[in-house]
Order: C-alpha cells, then structure tokens, then sequence
C-alpha cells in the first residue's frame, strides 16, 4: 500500500478551489442544480459550506420534503446526505484526470423526527481524495465509506447515513 500511496499525485489545488468557488456561488449552483438535480433544487437543499476535507447540506422541513407525519420525508433526507458527500467526490473527481463514480450502498440510522433546518456534514473529503488518486495512479477501482451525519436547529442528531462510493478511473 506504501508503494501504490507513494505514486499517488496530490490533487490539483487550483483545480478544487475553482470548483468550490463555482458551487458556492448561490446562481451557479441554482443552475447546475435546475439542470443536473432538480429534485434538490425543489427540495430546497442549499449548500452550507465546501472544502476539500468537508461538506454541509441543508434541507429544509416544508410542503415538498413533508412526509404524513408532519417531519422530512425519509427520501428527502438521503438526498441530502448523499450531496453533502457527493459535491466531495465531484470536487476532487475535476482535480485531475476523468474518474466515473457511482453510489453503490446505503445504509442509515434515524434518530429523532426531522423537523425545521436539517444540516447533513460529510467530514470525508481526505478520505474521497485518496480514494480518487490511487484510482487514477493504479487505474483500479476504490470505494470509500462516507458518512454524514443530520443535525437539527438545536444540534441534535436526526440521521446518520453510511455511503458506499465506488470511484474508478477512466481510461
């Protein structure tokens, strides 16, 4: 593991800060999501906050994310949690050479009822991007377990959910 880590390239830092600019910025991301995500878009998911290392998502209680038990629909939730650590992915994905990636499990943990504010944090930015590079340094597959975790307005947890990403590097 030493060896294959040894050739791995580190991630084109410009590269990702273009790409965290890009998402940051309210009208761009409306766009992308209108185009590639509009079930996001609808939900109302807004991006809190990207860096290379972690990820915040929010997802509001409202008409749409409502389920018959007056809280966020279950569906609404993992869309969350899967953006907070798929714009991670996407992140280091552009930092360098064409990687495909695919959600391949999913496994979550609910708490308490979803109410209000919901902020989904995806702390496994390092670990994506390792991922990523020793794909594309061995041309192998990867995957890489990511989890984020759903807080409500006052900081308690709603939902945990555990995210099995499979990334591999396009020849």
């Amino acid at each position: 593991m030493s060896d294959q880590s040894a050739a791995v390239a580190p991630p084109d830092t410009a590269r990702l800060e273009k790409f965290r600019r890009a998402i940051s910025n309210p009208l761009k991301l409306k766009l992308f999501m209108l185009r590639k995500l509009p079930m996001a878009y609808l939900a109302g998911l807004r991006v809190a906050e990207v860096q290379p290392e972690r990820c915040t998502i929010t997802i509001p209680y409202k008409y749409l994310t409502q389920n018959p038990f007056r809280s966020i629909y279950f569906a609404c939730l993992s869309m969350a949690a899967e953006m907070a650590s798929g714009l991670l992915a996407m992140m280091h994905v552009q930092s360098g050479s064409p990687v495909s990636m695919l959600v391949v499990g999913l496994e979550a943990d609910f708490t308490k009822k979803a109410v209000g504010l919901i902020r989904f944090t995806c702390p496994d930015g390092a670990a994506i991007g390792q991922a990523i590079a020793e794909s594309r340094a061995t041309g192998e597959g990867r995957t890489v377990l990511a989890t984020s975790t759903g807080v409500d307005e006052s900081g308690d947890p709603v939902a945990v959910f555990r995210i099995t990403w499979s990334f591999r590097a396009k020849r």
